[in-house]
Order: structure tokens, then C-alpha cells, then sequence
């Protein structure tokens, strides 16, 4: 399944904040995660994920710092902070809007068509 650009933008910010949420993680563990919970579906870049990352900062969403992880190696991880964590209600609370109307409007998704 191919999903549009459009799509995944406008799914980055809280996707980011729902990880972070869990956990301070640094970038190639965002992406991963990512690949993970999409089954494999969404595959985020650095490209993608690292301006999204910063514009988050500058809002004051999440904070950065520089720490050596277990391998030794240096590394920026990215913590949610209290304003961060009251965007991904807000903007869970959106995602659900926009979830029902698509299930009024068109029905469930039948679990046995998701790979069709």
C-alpha cells in the first residue's frame, strides 16, 4: 500500500509525540518504531523526520539533548515536554473526529480486505 504524501505530514507530528510520549528516543530509533508499529507500511527518512523534529523544538513540544547511548556512541535524543504532551491530546482528539466521520461516512475497515 502506497501512502500518500499529504497523509503522512499530516500524521508525522503526532505519530512523534505518541513515541515520545513512551519515551525519550533519538532519530533512527523514531524511525524505526515508526516501521514497527506500521507494520512496515510507513517508512520514514531522515529528510522527513528531523525537520518535523526541529520545528517541534522551536514550538517548544520537545526538548533535545546530547547523551552516549549503549553502544558508546553520541547521540541527540528528543524528550516530549508538558506543552508536547497537551498537543498529542489535542490533536488526538482531532485524529478521533476525523476517524468517525470516515467510519460514518464509508464503514469499518473489514480487517480481512487490509491487504487487498
Amino acid at each position: 500500500m502506497n501512502i500518500s504524501k499529504e497523509l503522512v505530514a499530516a500524521s508525522a507530528t503526532p505519530i512523534i509525540l505518541a513515541i515520545l510520549r513512551q519515551a525519550d528516543s533519538y532519530g533512527y530509533a523514531i524511525i524505526q518504531k515508526v516501521r514497527e508499529v506500521s507494520d512496515n507500511r510507513l517508512t520514514w527518512t531522515d529528510g522527513m523526520l528531523y525537520p518535523v523534529l526541529h520545528r517541534l523544538e522551536d514550538a517548544g513540544l520537545v526538548v533535545s539533548y546530547w547523551d552516549v547511548a549503549a553502544t558508546g556512541r553520541r547521540r541527540k535524543y528528543y524528550g516530549l515536554t508538558e506543552a508536547g504532551t497537551a498537543e498529542l491530546e489535542r490533536l488526538r482528539e482531532q485524529w478521533s473526529v476525523i476517524h468517525r466521520a470516515l467510519e460514518r461516512l464509508a464503514g469499518p475497515i473489514d480487517k480481512g480486505d487490509e491487504d487487498v
